[in-house]
Parts: structure tokens; C-alpha cells; sequence
């Protein structure tokens, strides 16, 4: 996907492997702090920003060919503006804090304060009051970025997707549907580099690109690997896989491209959730095409009316022009097992 999208912007350019390889560290350096399905959008919107960042170095390099001095290497003159403009910044996003968050923050991160102090001192909870940091630290990094861009968001939902994707709630991700934002809206795909390009890696979720009938084999190769750490056996693991199988095969016939993400739960009880994403034409009327024996091509498989009577939970969510998400989920049941 990522060479297609270089190739069409870019074509036989030299450095086009390079600008896709760079997106795909980038991604994977994200990729624990994203919802499962944003992982493509976010793909799409790197490469974007990756392409950007080399025509500009491309365009300085070609107005300063002239010139003795490497412009690559800024004079100190320079470096005084930026670390004035990035002090400026920060200052600006402090000020954008409520009076309580910047009290806690500075108190914990200048002052050294414990949490249990601070807890003490205002009546609640060390747990508590890192929540609370951990929130301010998320608006703080997105108030900086706005603060050094010198703008703000050009609609009210911006804030929340970017706060969402600061502090890594993949929870809020999915509620404000960032996958779809960071595609339409370009100041949130270029500001979501620095806010993702952080955190540990996670080993409880399988990504599988879609794209062609080998992608089916492998995406059910993923949730059977998935779903046998679960405890997931005999007939429930059939299922599962039958299942993904299922959604990724109608990515294939009807989107061309997608992902299915498989992810591990531990809560409330263990159990496997599936996402499937793609940017195809959407459904045009998702009732009827979850009805039994409709189908819009000649196939054999059980189609979406049999993955959802095979999962414990299933949702499906499309818009014509803009792709299709599924997400289901199948829960280990422990009754009678050892």
C-alpha cells in the first residue's frame, strides 16, 4: 500500500524506498499507542508527511545551491530563533493549562513532589492524582504543538482526537473515530507523528494487511494463534478463525485493500477481539447485508450473517464512499474447564 501511494506521487524517485521504509518505522514505533484499526490510516497519513518533509528539504536545498555554506547545518543565529520559538511554546501551552493542572504538574515534575503528598494535600488519592498528571502531560503535548504551529484546530473535534491519541486511549480512539479524522484532516495526520512516535511495543495483537486471497489464510493463521494463548479450543477456536475468515475475505472481493487486527483481552475475562478496517465503498445498506443468503457476489463462505451468529459480540459500522470496520469479539467461556 505504502509503495502505491509513493509511487503515485513520487514515481521512479531514487529515494522512494527510502520514504517507505522510514514510514514503516515510524508506524511500528506508533503502534502500540493506536487503535487497532487506525493503523493504516496513520500509515497513510506518515507517508504523507514523510513525502512533505522531503520536497521542502528538496526545494531548501535547491534555493541555497548557490550559496557557500551548508543550509542543512543552521548558523547559531538560527538555532537562537528555534529554541525561542520552542521556549515560546511551551510557555503558551502552560498558560492554556487550568490553574489546577499547571499547580500539580510543576509541583510533581519541577518541585519533585510525590503523588502521595500531593494526594494528601488536596484530600484524594495517589492513583488519582497520577491520573490527573497523566492527562495534563496529554493536553500539555497537544498544546504545545498548537502553540508551535501558531494555529488551531479548524473543527471542535480535532481537540478530542488529538488528546485521545496523546495519552493512548485506545478506548477514546475508537469513540471518536480518530482512523477516519486523521485521513480527512491534515493538521491532526501531521501533528499525530510526534504524539504516536513513543511507548514500549505490545505483544497481545497480530496486524495483517489485506490484500489478496493468500492475506485470508494468513489473517486466520493469526486469530488461531491468538486464540490458543486465550485458552481458546475444540469448536470455539473453529469458529473464531472461520470468522475472520470471513470478514477478510469480503475485504478482498469488495475493498481491495484493508486490515484485520486481532487482539488479545484480558478483561473482564479472556477473549479475542477482531477489527476489520478498510477504506473501500462501504455497504449501502448494512441491514439487508446482514441478512442470511444476500450477497452481492457468486461465493460459498457464510458471509457477515454467519461471522456474527459465530461471534459473541459483533458491530458493524460503514459509510458509503468511505469503507467499512467490523468488530467482533468471542469470549473464552471457563465453565467446565480445567
Amino acid at each position: 500500500m505504502l509503495r502505491r501511494i509513493v509511487a503515485a506521487r513520487i514515481g521512479q524517485h531514487p529515494a522512494a524506498e527510502d520514504l517507505v521504509q522510514e514510514t514503516l518505522l515510524r508506524v511500528l514505533a506508533a503502534e502500540d499507542r493506536i487503535e487497532p484499526g487506525m493503523l493504516e490510516p496513520y500509515a497513510i497519513a506518515t507517508v504523507r508527511n514523510v513525502m512533505a518533509t522531503m520536497w521542502r528539504q528538496d526545494d531548501r536545498d535547491a534555493r541555497n545551491q548557490h550559496r557557500i555554506h551548508d543550509p542543512s547545518e543552521p548558523d547559531e543565529a538560527e538555532e537562537v530563533v528555534v529554541a525561542s520559538e520552542e521556549q515560546s511554546a511551551i510557555t503558551e501551552a502552560l498558560r492554556r493549562l487550568t490553574d489546577r493542572e499547571r499547580e500539580v504538574l510543576l509541583a510533581h515534575e519541577v518541585s519533585g513532589r510525590a503523588t502521595q503528598s500531593l494526594a494528601e494535600e488536596t484530600g484524594s488519592t495517589a492513583n488519582a492524582v497520577a491520573a490527573q498528571l497523566k492527562r495534563t502531560r496529554a493536553r500539555l503535548r497537544v498544546e504545545y504543538l498548537l502553540a508551535l504551529e501558531r494555529t488551531e484546530p479548524p473543527t471542535d473535534r480535532c481537540r478530542a482526537v488529538l488528546m485521545a491519541l496523546s495519552s493512548a486511549d485506545r478506548r477514546r480512539q475508537r469513540e471518536v473515530d480518530a482512523a477516519r479524522h486523521l485521513l480527512e484532516c491534515d493538521l491532526c495526520a501531521r501533528l499525530s507523528q510526534p504524539l504516536l512516535g513513543r511507548g514500549p511495543v505490545r505483544d497481545n495483537e497480530i496486524h495483517v494487511p489485506i490484500s489478496a486471497d493468500p492475506d485470508i489464510v494468513a489473517a486466520r493463521s493469526a486469530a488461531r494463534e491468538m486464540a490458543v494463548r486465550a485458552g481458546f479450543a475444540g469448536a470455539d477456536l473453529t469458529m473464531l478463525a472461520t470468522a475472520v475468515s470471513e470478514v477478510a475475505r469480503n475485504i478482498v472481493r469488495f475493498a481491495s485493500t484493508g486490515e484485520v487486527t486481532v487482539e488479545l483481552l484480558e478483561q473482564p475475562r479472556p477473549g479475542i477481539r477482531v477489527v476489520a478496517r478498510d477504506t473501500g465503498p462501504g455497504i449501502a445498506d448494512v441491514d439487508r447485508a446482514l441478512e442470511d443468503g444476500y450477497s452481492t457476489y457468486q461465493g460459498l463462505g457464510l458471509g457477515l450473517p454467519g461471522a456474527r451468529r459465530l461471534m459473541d459480540e459483533f458491530n458493524i459500522v460503514s459509510e458509503t464512499g468511505h469503507g467499512t470496520t467490523v468488530s467482533m469479539t468471542k469470549w473464552f467461556d471457563t465453565k467446565g474447564r480445567g
